[in-house]
């Protein structure tokens, strides 16, 4: 793998909200969600993202997208299309699910041709019937993440990050997502997992990155990286703290 060229590097880089909060201004008003992140992701391996409440693991993802730039640092991806499964990612509310799929695939870098053919089976997966012709914003959260699943599965991206779950949706739908999820990480597809659950990273990932306090602590060979993880002790408020400044 050393041989190969990853598809991702993150050389030390470092993500700052700004607020207005009174909690935040105090402090300059500015919150270092990613203080110095470095990791790598190869080609054809799965890489679990582990790491506590609040360490910045969906920021992390976040910015591997695209959707946020980082304020410091740099990010090298090698891979044309990266696409983000995650149940805090919405959609344009007033445009119908069948209109969603479009766009998404668009902003993947798909043509128009493409994304039909793609079309059935996105909306086959999502169960949606006859909704898929309404408005996002009649969904329910179940059925937005169900077309969310179904477009990031069946769009095929370079890589496919994955953000702290699975399966979606209700419990026969969570069985048939997780499965597919579960074949497209053994197989030769690359993937990023965020996951708070350290069995499922374990048995799932080919390397893993430790991410704490808006940093990443280690990356390396799963067993080795959990088992540290599962010895260090929770961070401090003190130690929490030190990310605004």
């Amino acid at each position: 793998m050393s041989q190969t060229s990853p598809l991702i590097e993150l050389q030390n880089v470092g993500l700052c909200y700004r607020s207005n909060h009174i909690f935040y201004a105090k402090r300059r008003g500015r919150f270092w969600a990613l203080d110095d992140v470095s990791l790598s992701v190869y080609p054809g391996e799965t890489l679990g993202v582990i790491g506590r409440n609040g360490a910045g693991k969906s920021t992390l993802l976040k910015t591997i997208a695209g959707i946020l730039k980082p304020d410091r640092g740099q990010v090298i991806l090698r891979a044309e299309r990266i696409a983000l499964l995650s149940l805090q990612i919405g959609f344009v509310p007033h445009l119908t699910g069948k209109e969603n799929i479009v766009l998404s695939g668009l902003l993947l870098g798909y043509s128009r041709r493409e994304i039909k053919n793609r079309m059935p089976d996105i909306i086959a997966f999502a169960e949606l019937g006859n909704f898929i012709h309404q408005p996002i914003d009649t969904y329910s959260t179940g059925m937005r993440a169900r077309l969310g699943f179904a477009i990031a599965f069946y769009t095929n991206p370079d890589v496919l990050l994955v953000d702290e779950t699975l399966g979606v949706g209700d419990a026969n739908f969570k069985k048939k997502s997780t499965q597919k999820m579960k074949e497209r990480i053994q197989s030769n597809h690359t993937v990023v997992l965020v996951s708070h659950n350290a069995k499922v990273i374990g048995e799932l990932c080919d390397r893993v990155v430790w991410v704490e306090n808006g940093r990443s602590l280690m990356e390396g060979e799963t067993a080795t990286v959990l088992e540290a993880y599962a010895k260090a002790p929770a961070l401090t408020d003190q130690e929490q703290a030190l990310r605004l400044h």
